[in-house]
């Protein structure tokens, strides 16, 4: 059952619906949030307020996105991360826990314990590339791999040009790359 019949389910006072389209997409709204606040309990807050505002604004018919619940949902995400930072006048700095990894909570097809190894290390390498990007590089990169986006759903979410975007992306690869030379890292065996 796609997105638009699920909304339109749930707006006729189906519960399941909105339980069906939380259970689809917890792990990429939830890896979003993380990955920009860098703070477990602050992620777990706003990814919770994140569907309190979904819900309020299904039940107000505010959603009008033609079927597209995910980047609309991400949208959402991004403003109360956006809207976090700005009350606070913070930005993440630092990780809460050296013990937790947004990988952890992400969907794995079932490894050996060798293989678990050399994933979640090649993980924590990936984890570390990401925080050598600047910020703007950074959002762009995981919303498009973590969130499932297109480059013209992120321009739209961060109103930004789509090339900007793009160029983004680009020069977040370049300096990833340029990284990964100089510090003769693999991820590919």
């Amino acid at each position: 059952m796609d997105d638009k019949v699920l909304v339109g389910l749930y707006q006729k006072g189906d519960q399941s619906a909105i339980s069906e389209l939380i259970r689809r997409y917890k792990q990429r709204i939830y890896s979003s949030i993380f990955f920009l606040v860098r703070n477990r309990e602050l992620a777990e807050d706003l990814f919770q307020e994140t569907f309190i505002k979904i819900i309020n604004s299904l039940r107000k018919n505010h959603y009008n996105e033609q079927g597209k619940f995910l980047p609309w949902a991400l949208r959402i995400a991004h403003n109360l991360v956006i809207d976090h930072f700005r009350k606070q006048k913070l930005m993440p700095l630092q990780h809460d826990s050296e013990e937790f990894s947004v990988f952890d909570i992400l969907p794995q097809k079932e490894k050996n314990p060798v293989e678990r190894i050399i994933h979640d290390e090649k993980m924590e390498l990936v984890r570390a590339l990401l925080d050598k990007l600047p910020k703007d590089q950074r959002e762009v990169v995981i919303l498009r791999h973590y969130g499932g986006l297109s480059f013209k759903e992120i321009s739209k979410m961060l109103d930004i040009n789509i090339n900007t975007a793009l160029g983004r992306m680009h020069y977040a690869i370049l300096k990833m790359r340029e990284v990964m030379d100089e510090k003769k890292i693999r991820l590919k065996e």
